[in-house]
C-alpha cells in the first residue's frame, strides 16, 4: 500500500498505476492519496482513496483494458458537481472521469488487452478478430452484476490465497474467468463477431473430447485445447456438447473433476494426511465453497464427511 499527503508526489503514483493525468486543484489544500493493489501478471486490481480535491483527466493506455467503479465521490466536468454514489462498473476511455474531483474512491481492475483478445478468438474459434470495445458501460443491468460478483469473487475470495494463486493452473483458471466476464459484459466486437460458416460436427467428436477431457482432468484445459483435441472448431464442438450431451465443454469439465475429487475423497484416510483442500487443489478446482455446494448437491453430505468415513 502507498500512502502519502504529498500532491505532486502522490499524483505521479496515481498516474502510473491508473493511467489517469492528475494535478492538485488547490495548490495549498489539504491533501491524501492511499493506493492499493492485488493481482500480477495480465490482472490486477487497485484501489485509490483520495482525501482533498483534484482535477483528473483520463489517459488512453492501449495495453490494459481497464474496468472501474466510483465507489463514492463529488466531482464531474468542469462546471457541472454531482455526488457519485456506487454506480456499477464502466470501462476507461479518453475523457472519461475529466473535471474537478473531491474524496474520491475508485476501484479498478487491469487486464492485458493482448491476453483479452487471444482469449477472444478461442472463445469464437476463429484466428483472425480484432477486439474493440464499442461503449463504456455495461449490456445490461443484470451483466453488471454479473460483472461485479466475478470481480467480487476474485478480488475477496482467490487474491487473498495463497494456495489457490501460487498455483499458475489455478491462476490461469482464474484470469480466463474474470476475461470472459469482460467480454460478457461491456458492449464490443465481441458480442457481435463476423458471421462464419459452422462446420458440421466430426462423428464421434464429443466422445473424443469427452475422452481426452477425462485423460488430462488435472491439468490447465482450454476449451480451445478441448476442441483442437477432438478435431472441432470450438463452436462446432460447443454445439456437439449441446445436442449430444445437452451440457457444455467446460460444465463437462468441472463434472468430471467433482468425480474425480469424490473418488479421492472416498479413497483417501485423514490420519494419513491427506486434506480436503489438497484433493481439490490437485483437480484445478478453484473455489472450495462452490465446491463443497455442488458436491452437496450431487452427493448428499460436506466433502469432510466423505473424507472422515
Amino acid at each position: 500500500m502507498f500512502t502519502t499527503c504529498d500532491a505532486t508526489a502522490g499524483l505521479a503514483v496515481f498516474q502510473e498505476v491508473f493511467g489517469l493525468r492528475a494535478t492538485p486543484a488547490e495548490a495549498d489544500g489539504p491533501f491524501y492519496l492511499s493506493l492499493s493493489g492485488a493481482g500480477e501478471g495480465p490482472m490486477r486490481f487497485g484501489r485509490m482513496r483520495l482525501g482533498g480535491a483534484a482535477v483528473l483527466e483520463a489517459e488512453h493506455d492501449p495495453r490494459v483494458v481497464r474496468v472501474g467503479q466510483v465507489l463514492n465521490g463529488t466531482g464531474g466536468a468542469t462546471g457541472i458537481r454531482s455526488r457519485f454514489p456506487p454506480r456499477g462498473p464502466f470501462l476507461f476511455s479518453p475523457g472519461l472521469l475529466p473535471g474537478h474531483w473531491q474524496d474520491l474512491d475508485l476501484l479498478t481492475v487491469g487486464l492485458d488487452v493482448t491476453a483479452v483478445e487471444d482469449h477472444a478468438r478461442q472463445l469464437l474459434g476463429v484466428e483472425a478478430f480484432h477486439l474493440e470495445f464499442t461503449g463504456t458501460r455495461p449490456v445490461s443491468a443484470v451483466m453488471a452484476r454479473y460483472w461485479l460478483s466475478a470481480v467480487t469473487h476474485l478480488h475477496r475470495g482467490l487474491l487473498p490465497n495463497n494456495e489457490v494463486m501460487s498455483n499458475p493452473l489455478l491462476r490461469a483458471e482464474a484470469v480466463r474467468s474474470l476475461t470472459t466476464a469482460l467480454l460478457h459484459t461491456f458492449p464490443s466486437t465481441f458480442l457481435a463477431p463476423p458471421a462464419t460458416d459452422s462446420p458440421s460436427p466430426a462423428p464421434g467428436g464429443v466422445r473424443g473430447a469427452a475422452a481426452f477431457i477425462d485423460a488430462h482432468l488435472d491439468e490447465d484445459l482450454t476449451v480451445a485445447q478441448i476442441a483442437a483435441a477432438s478435431g472441432l472448431s470450438i463452436r462446432g464442438l460447443q454445439a456437439a456438447f449441446r445436442r449430444e450431451l445437452d451440457t457444455t465443454p467446460m460444465a463437462y469439465l468441472h463434472a468430471a473433476r467433482l468425480e474425480a475429487a469424490h473418488r479421492d475423497l472416498q479413497a483417501g484416510d485423514p490420519r494419513t494426511g491427506v486434506t480436503v483442500a489438497a484433493i481439490v487443489a490437485r483437480w484445478q478446482i478453484p473455489h472450495r465453497g462452490r465446491f463443497a455446494a455442488a458436491y452437496r448437491r450431487r452427493y448428499g453430505q460436506d466433502p469432510a464427511a466423505t473424507l472422515r468415513s
